[in-house]
């Protein structure tokens, strides 16, 4: 056990609980806890962000596939960095204008259809219990190579926490744990990497285990073109249909403002995702065993033991233990308080209502992501949060594009397109995640979906609409001029908005 390693684990833990504790006193109504009172300023705001997108996957998965597979994963990175681009332009200032909660609280807004919000309501569930998942894995993963406890425990540690915080101030009270958590984990990746580079330079090993042609040229292997550019589709149009990234463009307090956040998360993300590539490099030198093993997630914990050993290694590993738990709880809180807005309004609400229905609905996100953990198969962190990207690229990347940049949108087109994608990627992602795709085109087509299930999804969804024309929202061009008028501009009266909106 490398009781360092544990310290700093316990400590960032009881760091997230003052936070909630914090926002207990401080959030007191249901738009604090929902948006954190739409009041967070753009750097704030893109440090939470960061925290919270910065996962399981960009922490120890990263580095992971990197070791396993080579030049090919680099892709990960790339495509969950230029997500953010593709959301600046197309979608950032507009979701905020719309004044919504939560994406069902948009698809409501814009196609004025409660079969729309409660398609979408569905999907939002689904797609933050597949990304909660990975988290509750990785957290096992950690506490196991620090402690060899069994891997249920970290799950649970990190649910706990997670609920606590949640359960106690919401949006608000998460935003500044987050905040803070993103820099934790920059200095948690940062501080080990200049130690152990240095070390691999001084050494000499710098070309061992590096000359594999598979590993360092692109695109090797069977149906490798086909999976490549279905993974670049997932993260670059995933980044926008996530719940728990969508939901903090509302915390902003203006559409101005939602821009300049994305730019800020932008420049964060690029400089952070140089940094588990490289964790990836030194594991080729020196840990290539642990892919015999089936252990390249934890490659990130095992380098420094490897490299510096005695005292050194175990304070860098017990920091990066401080970070990962970081990114394990930054991550779990966002997801928990998306998926707990939805269902405390759609399902709850009208029995409980408010606050004391949110804090239901998280108990129920968490207990259930925890069993989804326990029945799902040992699949890599990263790929386990790209098939939750793949969802999302399937279902509310179509609905918010065309949401907002086509008038032809109609219920029934909504309603189609995100049926049929939801339907064709969660398929595919239910079968890997419980047991395993099978051989040949077919599981290619199942690993990597997003490539078949996107265009389907937005052929569904403007092929519906065209022949459902007739069925426009009545106040289709109110919204629209909502959507894209600044919001300094007076258009309030008369105007329907999600706030006004009743499931």
């Amino acid at each position: 056990m490398n009781t360092l390693a544990v310290l700093a684990v316990l400590a960032v833990s009881l760091v997230t609980l003052a936070v909630g504790a914090v926002g207990l006193r401080i959030s007191r109504t249901t738009s604090d806890f929902y948006v954190a009172s739409r009041a967070v300023g753009p750097v704030l705001n893109a440090s939470a962000i960061s925290g919270e997108y910065l996962s399981a996957a960009s922490f120890l998965g990263v580095a992971g596939l990197v070791l396993l597979r080579g030049v090919d994963m680099l892709w990960y990175p790339v495509g969950w960095t230029a997500g953010y681009l593709m959301l600046l332009v197309f979608v950032a200032a507009p979701l905020r204008r719309s004044r919504a909660y939560t994406l069902p609280d948009f698809a409501e807004f814009r196609v004025e259809s409660l079969p729309a919000r409660r398609v979408a309501s569905a999907l939002v569930v689904l797609i933050g219990l597949l990304y909660l998942v990975p988290q509750f894995q990785g957290a096992g993963l950690t506490l196991s190579a620090l402690t060899g406890s069994p891997t249920w425990v970290g799950a649970m540690v990190v649910a706990l926490v997670v609920l606590a915080n949640v359960v106690s101030g919401g949006m608000r009270s998460i935003t500044i744990a987050q905040a803070f958590q993103y820099w934790l984990k920059l200095v948690a990746l940062l501080t080990p990497l200049v130690f152990l580079l240095r070390r691999w330079l001084d050494t000499g090993a710098v070309h061992a285990h590096l000359d594999s042609r598979a590993w360092v040229e692109p695109m090797q292997g069977p149906h490798s073109t086909y999976l490549v550019y279905s993974l670049i589709l997932a993260t670059f149009l995933g980044t926008m249909g996530l719940p728990h990234v969508v939901v903090r463009f509302y915390t902003n307090r203006d559409g101005h403002a939602a821009r300049r956040t994305t730019v800020t998360v932008l420049g964060m993300l690029s400089a952070f995702y140089l940094l588990p590539t490289m964790y990836g490099v030194l594991g080729r030198v020196y840990a290539s065993d642990l892919i015999a093993s089936g252990r390249t997630d934890s490659v990130v914990l095992e380098l420094p033991r490897r490299i510096l050993g005695g005292t050194g290694g175990d304070l860098l590993t017990a920091l990066l233990g401080a970070g990962a738990f970081a990114a394990f709880l930054s991550t779990s809180s966002g997801l928990v308080v998306s998926v707990g807005g939805v269902l405390g309004q759609d399902l709850l609400g009208r029995w409980l209502g408010g606050v004391p229905a949110f804090r239901v609905a998280g108990v129920l996100a968490v207990a259930a992501a925890l069993v989804l953990t326990l029945l799902s198969s040992g699949l890599a962190v990263a790929h386990a949060v790209e098939l939750a990207f793949a969802v999302a690229a399937s279902t509310f990347c179509p609905l918010l594009l065309l949401g907002i940049w086509w008038r032809g949108l109609t219920a029934p087109g909504a309603v189609a397109g995100l049926s049929v994608g939801g339907i064709l990627s969660s398929s595919a992602v239910l079968t890997v995640m419980l047991g395993g795709a099978p051989s040949g085109w077919l599981g290619a087509v199942v690993t990597q979906p997003a490539l078949v299930s996107v265009p389907a999804a937005f052929a569904s969804m403007i092929g519906v609409s065209l022949l459902t024309r007739a069925h426009l929202p009545a106040h289709l061009a109110r919204t629209l001029v909502r959507l894209h008028t600044p919001e300094d501009l007076d258009l309030d009266r008369g105007s329907y908005h999600p706030e006004n909106a009743r499931s």
